[in-house]
């Protein structure tokens, strides 16, 4: 009909792994044209650099983008000590350093156990964190450093800590779980700064992210594989499976015109929380809040 919108041609979530040299917003690009839809979305961005677990939301699953982003992520870390650099990490100029020979393995694992608990991080120049709505890393391109002010997250766990040296450099490599918004340059560059050496982030994957592992991640080529060959659906994550903590509940063919509109309803019963509400076929509607039998929606994923 005349004026009205297709359906998109997927919806949910697919787990892509990001390859090394591609932006987040990259991968959107060429997701949009293997796919050949255009209502895609990632859920957080990951470094040029970077490589790891992307998780890409389809269709009405874009609608997922604000709850999968405030999740923990672990992070797979090489760090180089006796070096530093202007985008805190090993692809930006040298800016300084000293010799980190003498330092022992319990020094650096010290500085960086350190950073465990709420960590107070200066987010780095080359970054996507926007200040008065421009985006640091285009500051910083222009050749404009300004104070940043640092901001409150949580390193849950840095873990599997072991020391490696060669003729080049002596690196540390280390797993670490933490809240949205860590930058893992950041506490790299403070272990430099408290040991006294200087260190810089060298390699980073990112092992986990919206309860997704990495084993589980597809490639941008795989991906092309499986939709030439009509088989990606089976890799695309519906909706609900991010909600599989919250009650179900199946409503009646009278309350799903509420529900279409977003209107709260009464559940003829006392239960209280979060609820994933089914149709009467079976299609996922939305997540609604409870409260002693009242529901009152959260978010409507129907369109």
């Amino acid at each position: 009909m005349c004026g009205r919108r297709a359906d998109p041609k997927y919806s949910g979530v697919l787990p892509v792994m990001k390859e090394k040299g591609y932006t987040s917003n990259d991968v959107v690009a060429k997701l949009r044209g293997i796919l050949h839809m255009k209502k895609i979305g990632h859920t957080g961005t990951l470094d040029p650099e970077a490589t790891g677990v992307l998780p890409v939301c389809l269709g009405k699953a874009t609608k997922l983008a604000g709850y999968l982003t405030d999740t923990d992520k672990t992070y797979r870390c090489i760090m180089r000590l006796g070096v530093t650099t202007d985008t805190e990490d090993m692809s930006g100029k040298i800016t300084g350093g000293s010799d980190c020979r003498d330092l022992s393995d319990d020094e650096i694992r010290e500085a960086l156990l350190s950073f465990v608990g709420e960590y107070d991080q200066i987010p780095p120049m080359y970054s996507a964190k926007k200040v008065n709505g421009k985006k640091l890393y285009e500051l910083a391109r222009e050749g404009i450093e300004i104070e940043r002010k640092p901001s409150r997250v949580f390193i849950r766990s840095i873990t599997d800590i072991s020391v490696s040296e060669d003729s080049e450099a002596k690196r540390a490599n280390f797993t670490v779980e933490c809240s949205k918004g860590t930058y893992i340059r950041s506490p790299c560059r403070d272990a430099g700064e408290k040991i006294g050496c200087g260190s810089a982030m060298d390699e980073l994957i990112r092992t986990r992210a919206c309860g997704i592992d990495i084993d589980d991640c597809l490639t941008l080529s795989v991906i092309e594989d499986m939709v030439r060959d009509g088989v990606i659906e089976e890799h695309i994550l519906p909706i609900e499976h991010f909600f599989m903590d919250c009650g179900e509940m199946r409503i009646s063919r009278q309350t799903e015109k509420l529900v279409r509109n977003g209107n709260k309803f009464k559940t003829g019963s006392s239960v209280s929380g979060r609820y994933r509400v089914y149709l009467g076929d079976g299609t996922f509607a939305a997540l609604y809040d409870i409260d002693h039998g009242e529901a009152r929606l959260c978010r409507l994923f129907l369109e």
